[in-house]
């Protein structure tokens, strides 16, 4: 059972959320404390106690963001259970996480500012591709055991990756469109692991 934020808590929640709104809508540079602090609904005073400048309120959305993509449980490769069921299971996660609209707000911020200042999100992006590395051993591991041959272990991760954000990642945070409806999302999870495996086997 989640207990209550506290009042301070839900301060500083609000600060992160208005910034995200912020920075999406006017860009890291041109957003000044005191209008995160007014969409906030609290002070500058108060958003200076939480954040002491507006880098560090950055690097906030970006913890945020990493903490998202971590919060994945992380699956090893289980010679027991077939390939298919397996591959849907990872790609089940990850488009759950990439749909979720919290993460899809951090992400837009985080990349519209990797084109202005690519210093300011060199870290994420190096966190994230971190984060891909854990598809790369369980490929590996897949082939170890005499399944998906085939396949390039450092390639074929990020065109499975690739292929699942063309349609539920890159549209919503380029385009904002809508995250996909279930019976889409089910179409791309399935056709993309049954294209992956027709590649592999």
């Amino acid at each position: 059972m989640n207990l209550p934020l506290k009042l301070t808590d839900r301060k500083r929640q609000a600060i992160v959320d208005a910034a995200i709104e912020e920075f999406r809508v006017s860009g890291f540079e041109s957003t000044s404390m005191d209008k995160i602090a007014a969409t906030a609904g609290v002070s500058k005073r108060t958003v200076y106690n939480h954040f002491p400048s507006k880098d560090e309120l950055f690097a906030q959305i970006l913890h945020e963001l990493w903490n998202s993509s971590m919060a994945q449980e992380h699956q090893p490769y289980d010679p027991a259970v077939p390939m298919r069921e397996q591959l849907l299971s990872l790609l089940w996660k990850k488009m759950a996480m990439l749909q979720d609209s919290y993460f899809l707000d951090l992400a837009r911020v985080a990349i519209a500012e990797s084109i202005h200042s690519p210093e300011r999100a060199q870290e994420m992006v190096t966190r994230l591709s971190r984060k891909e590395e854990e598809a790369t051993a369980w490929l590996r591991a897949a082939q170890a055991d005499g399944k998906l041959l085939k396949a390039d272990p450092v390639l074929a991760p990020q065109m499975l990756s690739g292929q699942l954000k063309t349609f539920a990642f890159w549209p919503q945070v380029t385009l904002n469109q809508p995250p996909l409806d279930a019976a889409t999302q089910k179409k791309v999870v399935e056709a993309t692991v049954d294209m992956f495996l027709a590649y592999a086997n």
